[in-house]
């Protein structure tokens, strides 16, 4: 039906797959949140210059990027703690101008946790239930119920020192949900996590999220954190975002290079364009003793200088040559990192210039095929990488 932002795919049998969450493709979805030419400024410094994007009912939002980008300048306006200098920001329709925090329909859960430390896990989640005068039994009853919801109901007496770090921000995200906000803003919520636990965590939020049906949105200078809990990615640079796209557009099309570099690892060449075809683009790079064929067109005359971008993983590393003289070069292991599912093998081409080549390590074996000071070649499809012109 319009406006439900829902979408049917089916699989390569041609059967019915599950339901595709892409509002931001339906024309007929209302955004739950809208910045139009939001500016914020402190003293002489811009930290978001004139920025206007949309985020959807049920959707989960990152805003990601490097640290003074503006991201969590961009979430305290939406949570009334600032006020831009410009611009507006809706919350479902309504203009949030001059409505203070505690007014507004969002929760913030900080990555401090910032809970009471003399109050027990079920007065922390509680709290903000009282401050609003609900009556005893019903906080009672909600709180019984968030407790459940993170899986801390046998903990309800325990005081936070008494709690491993990921059961205090299981308290905390409890005690935010605790008023059923529309909106839940995250600020580096896993960032005092172990590793492990971080990632286990994360899949945690994105069940949280689907099973309440809530919009959260997460701010974070953790790419891999990102690209897990997210459907969408705006990525952000000196008060800008530069793109707005799922994870894997984010990863697979990236529309420059600096968030081709920003996102995951990445080989990048600057190149001059010597031909065009019908299905792509011929260039060519000063380091390679090869000319490189890439399926894609770009708005580039022959003679101007683009960027080939492409992945470590889509690198192919071998001591055999290649049939083909193109997207092939000739070069010297000079490092490897073992990183147990894969490795990653660091080639000089020229100049001590280097491409990188990430292999699975599919078997079980302590020699390498490749090792230190081999002589290889890295060869890759046409459709393996992308040009980039800014």
């Amino acid at each position: 039906p319009p406006g439900a932002g829902l979408f049917i795919s089916v699989n390569a049998g041609g059967s019915m797959g599950q339901t595709v969450f892409e509002p931001w493709n339906d024309p007929d979805e209302k955004p739950l949140i809208q910045f139009k030419n939001v500016t914020k400024r402190f003293g002489d410094f811009t930290a978001i210059d004139n920025q206007t994007f949309d985020i959807y009912e049920k959707e989960f939002f990152a805003l990601l990027g490097p640290s003074g980008c503006g991201k969590t300048t961009m979430m305290r306006m939406l949570a009334g703690f600032e006020t831009p200098n410009a611009g507006e920001i809706f919350l479902d329709g309504q203009n949030l101008a001059g409505v203070p925090p505690h007014r507004r329909p969002v929760n913030m859960m900080f990555q401090s946790y910032a809970l009471f430390p003399h109050m027990s896990v079920e007065a922390n989640v509680a709290f903000g239930l009282r401050q609003e005068g609900m009556p005893r039994t019903d906080i009672a009853l909600r709180v019984s119920e968030m407790l459940k919801l993170v899986r801390l109901e046998h903990f309800a007496k325990r005081k936070p020192h008494q709690l491993s770090g990921g059961q205090r921000q299981r308290v905390a995200l409890a005690r935010s949900l605790a008023k059923k906000p529309k909106v839940l803003l995250l600020d580096e919520p896993l960032g005092a996590l172990d590793r492990k636990l971080r990632e286990d965590t994360q899949f945690e939020l994105m069940d949280l999220q689907y099973e309440l049906g809530m919009t959260f949105l997460i701010v974070t200078h953790d790419q891999e954190e990102a690209m897990t809990v997210a459907d969408r990615i705006a990525v952000m640079d000196k008060g800008r975002i530069i793109q707005i796209a799922t994870p894997a557009e984010i990863y697979e099309v990236p529309n420059s290079r600096f968030v081709a570099d920003f996102i995951g690892d990445i080989n990048m060449m600057e190149c001059k364009v010597v031909a065009h075809a019908e299905d792509g683009m011929r260039l060519h790079c000063p380091l390679f003793s090869c000319d490189i064929d890439v399926a894609q067109k770009v708005e580039a005359g022959i003679g101007e200088t683009v960027w080939f971008a492409i992945r470590p993983e889509k690198v192919r590393i071998s001591f055999d040559e290649p049939d083909s003289k193109v997207n092939a070069v000739h070069g010297e292991v000079w490092d490897i990192a073992y990183l147990g599912d894969v490795s990653i093998y660091h080639t000089h081409i020229a100049d001590e210039e280097t491409v990188r080549a990430t292999v699975a390590n599919r078997s079980r074996t302590v020699e390498k095929p490749v090792g230190w000071d081999d002589k290889v070649w890295l060869s890759w499809d046409r459709d393996a990488g992308l040009i980039l012109t800014r």
